[in-house]
């Protein structure tokens, strides 16, 4: 399965292609400053600069990040607010994912969560907390850490699954997806647990929804009907809804899923945000 890491332009709907490659890349992350893409492949981070020559062509440069001693990196990573500190979900100590933290320009990460499984999400935006899911019984629900390490917080509760807590950039929510009932759909919750809101009410199988940076939109993947969990490899699109709940947007129909929009992607601009998609 070929990748291709590509970003959608929301004033131009308009698609340019960052990079083909014939390995497995997923889930990009868009650093502050706006000058570079951080992807995951092979277990590892990887930087596309958006100012190197190379981009646009086939197979430019991916520089990988040192993240020393953590080699089983997965698509759940990040980056702070400040653009300093990278955040990497990683099996390789315990076997099964724990979140840590290191600098972004790499270096020995330090671990955050002792349980596991954690899967890394959203970064509040003063950059205190972070966001993950985790199972810590028979679910995997939402729960959040300060970003140093300590007791985590357990913000859902009865929910078949839950996965992809993200941010407001005005911290007053978190949205997610949830599955109750056999319906996946889209969420949001106050970071202290009250408030809970099902913002999305369709056939579709709803997964990582994200808040721009405006605050105004979010963007999230939509699965047809019927699709089991977040697989890779399916005809999804990628939508975009107002902030408050209402009829969504199909901005793209892509063959994605798992690794196309994971975590946060948005530029800083909030006019564009980066995705991955795959070759037949």
């Amino acid at each position: 399965m070929t990748s291709e890491l590509a970003i959608f332009d929301l004033d131009t709907a308009s698609v340019q292609t960052v990079l083909h490659t014939a390995h497995l890349i997923e889930a990009p992350n868009w650093t502050p400053d706006g000058r570079a893409l951080v992807i995951n492949g092979n277990g590892r981070l990887h930087r596309v600069d958006l100012a190197d020559p190379g981009v646009g062509l086939a197979d430019p440069p991916m520089v990988e990040i040192d993240t020393g001693f953590a080699g089983d990196c997965n698509n759940d990573h990040g980056i702070s607010p400040d653009g300093r500190t990278l955040v990497i979900s990683d099996s390789t100590e315990a076997g099964a994912s724990r979140i840590y933290t290191l600098p972004i320009e790499g270096g020995t990460p330090k671990l955050v969560t002792e349980s596991a499984p954690s899967y890394w999400h959203g970064w509040s935006p003063d950059g205190r907390r972070l966001a993950y899911v985790g199972k810590r019984g028979d679910t995997f629900e939402v729960y959040t850490c300060p970003v140093a390490g300590g007791a985590e917080f357990r913000v859902t509760r009865g929910f078949d699954h839950c996965d992809g807590p993200d941010y407001t950039p005005d911290g007053q929510w978190i949205w997610f997806n949830g599955d109750k009932n056999g319906e996946v759909d889209l969420w949001r919750v106050r970071p202290d647990g009250s408030g809970l809101e099902k913002m999305t009410s369709d056939e579709r199988v709803n997964w990582f929804p994200h808040p721009s940076p405006d605050g105004r939109h979010i963007l999230y993947l939509a699965y047809k009907a019927g699709v089991k969990g977040h697989p890779r490899g399916e005809d999804v699109e990628l939508r975009l809804m107002p902030a408050d709940g209402g009829a969504p947007k199909v901005l793209l129909s892509l063959f994605g899923g798992q690794g196309t929009i994971n975590v946060p992607c948005w530029a800083p601009d909030g006019r564009r945000f980066a995705f991955v998609r795959f070759g037949r």
